[in-house]
Parts: C-alpha cells; sequence; structure tokens
C-alpha cells in the first residue's frame, strides 16, 4: 500500500492535474507594451505567469535582451499586468500556474511580439545574463529515460534551487529533486531520469529563493539515444503535442497569424484529415488505374499467343523446345517418285533413241553421271500397282510376247532424273568424262544483208 501511494505522490508532483479554470491574453504582445492576463474559470489564488524567451534572439550580433519574467497575481485577483521588454519578431512562452502546482493553468504555444515605435525598454548593444547558471550533463542533451545530471555552482544559489521543464503547448511540470551530490568538475546537483516522450521540445526552466526562472533557461529536444528506453513511460508522459495549447488568442508568428487555442489545433486537424483524405484517395486511383491497365495488356497479349498463325509442317516451337532448330518436317523430307510402268509406246521410243534396248534416262539439257534410270528399280518397289503384261529388269524391256492380259491405258513415259551433291573428288566415277553444260554462243548468226 505504500508503495502505491509514493507513486501517487510522485505522479501529482511530475505532472499535476489541471485545474477547471482557463486563462488567455487580453492585449497583443508588442515590443515594450503591456502585456495583459485574464483568468477564468475556478481555480485556488494566488496565480502567477512565467513568461520564458523562445528561440533566438532577432537582434544583430546574437545579442540576448529577454530575460525570464515571474509575474504573480495580486491576493486573488484575476488578472494582471506587466511591461514585455522583448524586441519585436522575437517569440516566448507562457506558463499559468496557481497554489495547486505549476503549470495547472496550461502552456502556451510560442507566441510572437508583435512590432511597436517604443524601444526603450532593452539596450540591443547588452547581452543580458541569469542570476544564476546550471548546468545539465551529458552537455546539451536531454535523452528518454536516460539519467541526466543538473548541476549549479552553489555560491551562486540563494537557498535551494528549483527546476521546472516546460512543453510549449503541451504540458509542464515540475522536476523532481533527488538527492544533492558533489561531484568533481560538475559542481553541487542531482541526477535526473526524464520522463518524456522522444522527440518533445523541452526547456529547463532554473529558479531559487529569488522566483522562478532566475538561474535561465535551455531549450533542448529530447533524443532517444543510442541505446533506445522507454521503461519510464507511461500513458501521462508528457510530449510536444499533449492537448491545446493554452492563452487564448495570440499571435504565432511576425506576419500576426493567431492561434486560438484548441480551436486553431482543431482546425488544422480538420484540414490535414482533408487534405490526408485526398491524397489517399489520389494514390488509391492511380493504383487501380495502373493495375486494370496491366491485366488489360497482359489479356491481349495472351490472346495475341493464341490466335498466331499454326505451322502445319512444322509445328509449333513450344511443342517440343528441345528439337534442333535446324531440323525439317516430316513433309519437307525428300520420298523417291513412283511413276507407273512404262507402256509398250514408250519402250519403242526408248528402243529408237537407244538402239541398244535399254531405256535410258535423259534430258534436253544434257546428261549427267550421277544421273541413274531408276525404271527398273521402282517395278520391283511398287505395290499399289501390278504387271500387268510387261515388267523391266536391269533396265531392258519385256517383249510383248509375255503379255497375259490386256493392255491397260496408254501412259506417257516418264524420265526420272535425281540431282545429288557432287560430294568429294574421290567418291566420283573414275574413268567416266564429266559434262560441262554451256549457254549457247550465237556465233553462227549472220548479218542482215542491207544491199
Amino acid at each position: 500500500m505504500h508503495r502505491y501511494l509514493v507513486a501517487l505522490q510522485l505522479a501529482l508532483c511530475l505532472f499535476p492535474l489541471v485545474s477547471s479554470y482557463t486563462w488567455s491574453f487580453t492585449t497583443t504582445p508588442q515590443q515594450c507594451a503591456t502585456l495583459s492576463l485574464q483568468i477564468s474559470g475556478s481555480g485556488s489564488p494566488p496565480y502567477s505567469v512565467l513568461v520564458i524567451p523562445y528561440g533566438p534572439t532577432p537582434l544583430p550580433n546574437n545579442t540576448e535582451v529577454r530575460t525570464i519574467v515571474y509575474q504573480q497575481f495580486d491576493g486573488s485577483s484575476t488578472t494582471t499586468s506587466f511591461q514585455l521588454k522583448y524586441p519585436s519578431t522575437s517569440q516566448f512562452v507562457a506558463v499559468v500556474s496557481d497554489s495547486t502546482g505549476f503549470g495547472s493553468g496550461g502552456t502556451s504555444v510560442a507566441a510572437s511580439v508583435m512590432s511597436s515605435s517604443d524601444s526603450s525598454c532593452f539596450n540591443p548593444n547588452t547581452t543580458v545574463m541569469p542570476d544564476f547558471p546550471f548546468n545539465i550533463y551529458p552537455t546539451n542533451q536531454v535523452v528518454q529515460c536516460n539519467a541526466s545530471r543538473l548541476w549549479w555552482d552553489p555560491t551562486q544559489v540563494e537557498g535551494t534551487p528549483s527546476f521546472q521543464g516546460v512543453i510549449p503547448g503541451g504540458q509542464s511540470f515540475s522536476i523532481p529533486e533527488g538527492q544533492i551530490t558533489q561531484v568533481s568538475d560538475q559542481g553541487t546537483g542531482f541526477s535526473w531520469i526524464p520522463s518524456v516522450r522522444e522527440g518533445s521540445t523541452l526547456i529547463v526552466v532554473a529558479g531559487d529563493d529569488r522566483g522562478l526562472g532566475t538561474g535561465g533557461s535551455g531549450l533542448y529536444t529530447v533524443s532517444q539515444g543510442i541505446y533506445p528506453n522507454s521503461s519510464c513511460l507511461t500513458t501521462t508522459s508528457p510530449s510536444s503535442t499533449i492537448g491545446s495549447p493554452a492563452g487564448g488568442t495570440y499571435p504565432t508568428n511576425a506576419s500576426g497569424a493567431e492561434t486560438t487555442g484548441g480551436t486553431s489545433s482543431s482546425s488544422k486537424t480538420n484540414v490535414g484529415a482533408i487534405v490526408g483524405g485526398v491524397i489517399g484517395g489520389l494514390a488509391a486511383l492511380v493504383i487501380l488505374a495502373l493495375a486494370g491497365f496491366y491485366f488489360i495488356r497482359r489479356r491481349t497479349a495472351a490472346k495475341v499467343t493464341k490466335e498466331r498463325p499454326v505451322d502445319l509442317l512444322q509445328g509449333d516451337p513450344e511443342d517440343d523446345r528441345d528439337s534442333a532448330r535446324n531440323d525439317l518436317g516430316n513433309y519437307y523430307r525428300p520420298e523417291p517418285f513412283l511413276a507407273t510402268e512404262p507402256t509398250e509406246t514408250s519402250s519403242i521410243y526408248g528402243r529408237e533413241e537407244g538402239r541398244t534396248g535399254t531405256i535410258t534416262s535423259g534430258s534436253r539439257h544434257g546428261t549427267s553421271d550421277r544421273r541413274q534410270s531408276v525404271l527398273g528399280s521402282f517395278s520391283d518397289m511398287r505395290s499399289a500397282t501390278p504387271d500387268y503384261e510387261m515388267g523391266i529388269t536391269g533396265g531392258t524391256t519385256i517383249p510383248n510376247s509375255s503379255r497375259k492380259s490386256p493392255m491397260p491405258r496408254q501412259l506417257r513415259p516418264v524420265n526420272i532424273i535425281q540431282h545429288d551433291d557432287a560430294g568429294t573428288a574421290d567418291e566420283q566415277a573414275e574413268g567416266q568424262p564429266d559434262t560441262v553444260e554451256l549457254p549457247p554462243a550465237y556465233t553462227n548468226i549472220r548479218k542482215p544483208n542491207t544491199n
């Protein structure tokens, strides 16, 4: 039970509950002008406001003339006013608190200071300094859930120093002070584990018995670190986007653009949602169009493939990928021509031409040593044509007296010439003369008589 009470007290210390009151600027922040605030609702007075410089100074030579303003309300008053000694175009963050704790009224976003004709409230050539400086180790770093050491020079502090964490537009809190120790080269200080989510913008403010902010401030961005650790985070861990910014309506840049707290935040969210929805819809349409184009092209390509001409002789090359590309189809292979048996007339024609009783093959273009008469050899190969009245053996004719059946129909003589490759010289028959075919010379043509 004791453990739960300690955890509850720590939570209340780190993240105080926001009271049911609000505050707002009643005047526009201007250079060297009076800035007024007003409290609305049921808070617990007395109230106070902490104004912290934010961002770089706009003055030349990086001259910093802004100091932290800690303004307390009188008694139970709900209004206060003070002179804003900040140059134009500079920025600040305001935190309002009541008796329940630091930051109970909320934190504004970075407000901009508008210009005015009055510049007598600061010296643009003199840089201001806090009452005492503080340091953080590791230097200029705040790492999520990793120990940091806040330390100072005790000779410059009045009483016990205090530290606050301020998140612009988010939740501000008091940094719990641990056991104070002395470390060589680091002075007096304590260890602190930041339970702030990485990526948050954090302002660390130091003060002492003279008031909040007397030790100055430091601006940091919470990092994840080399070895990310989130063991210290809870659902209430602050970040830069928690809740709506406080302060009502006030300018947030040099052009005078204003924020209206939660209303402004809601408006930005709606615009972002609309823009995101439009972009997402356009992206979806583009993806659908590309997908449709892809499927249409694929279907068209498949249809063209199916409708391509088919080679009935060679066949589809995809059906037999392993076959040689130079192989001829079955219908391209040469086959012997089988002629019908010669008639008696063709036999007589052969006797008259050869005068030896042997039918020879010939051509009107001459003869060749590779030509063969295949009439005799084909007579034994044919099975579809019977030998009715004559046969040819060894290239000779069969006498007409051997006919045993009526004479068949008259058929024209057929001479078959088969042209083969010449081959090598060794393959040619020896002793046979070669035949060379030459075109006509036209030497015997006589000139016409002109007389």
